[in-house]
């Protein structure tokens, strides 16, 4: 597949895969404001609250964080081979920090410290990850990664889809 068709390939799986992220983590898979539960709270503790639930270890909500913005690190690698990883690390960092602020303006869910540090965690491990392929599969990397998210973003979809059907 030439160089062009790659890029666009993988900028139309980004921005599916960027819509479906910010429809779950901004609006909670709702097709309403009104659906949405306002509340409007900040936590700039890290981990305070997200570990301990009612006297008992909860990292769920940090496991999901990570790993929904996985795919973001891989993205930014594939879209952008030249940048410093600092840059790549950043944009993870300011997709979290801009659906914290937004959920605080909006008033539709907490603003938390600790949701911005898993983001960006798991942005880093995309990028490790990205890394390792490239390491392994050299020039095939782009291709492979853009097979896996094809399906990956065709699973997700239909996955979505089904949910929405039954609900």
């Amino acid at each position: 597949m030439e160089n062009k068709k790659k890029r666009n390939l993988t900028l139309i799986l980004f921005i599916i895969y960027f819509c479906i992220l910010i429809w779950i983590l901004l609006f909670k898979m709702s097709f309403s404001f009104n659906e949405l539960y306002r509340s409007r709270s900040i936590n700039i503790i890290p981990f305070a609250g997200s570990i301990m639930v009612n006297g008992k270890l909860y990292i769920n909500e940090i496991i999901n964080n990570i790993l929904v913005f996985v795919p973001v690190g891989i993205y930014t690698c594939m879209l952008k081979q030249e940048w410093s990883i600092l840059k790549k690390v950043s944009v993870a960092f300011f997709i979290s920090l801009a659906v914290e602020v937004s959920q605080f303006i909006l008033a539709i869910g907490a603003t938390d410290i600790t949701d911005l540090i898993g983001n960006t965690i798991g942005g880093i491990i995309g990028i490790g990850i990205f890394y390792l392929f490239a390491k392994v599969l050299k020039n095939k990397t782009i291709n492979i990664l853009n097979i896996l998210a094809s399906i990956a973003t065709v699973g997700l979809v239909s996955l979505l889809s089904i949910l929405l059907l039954v609900n």
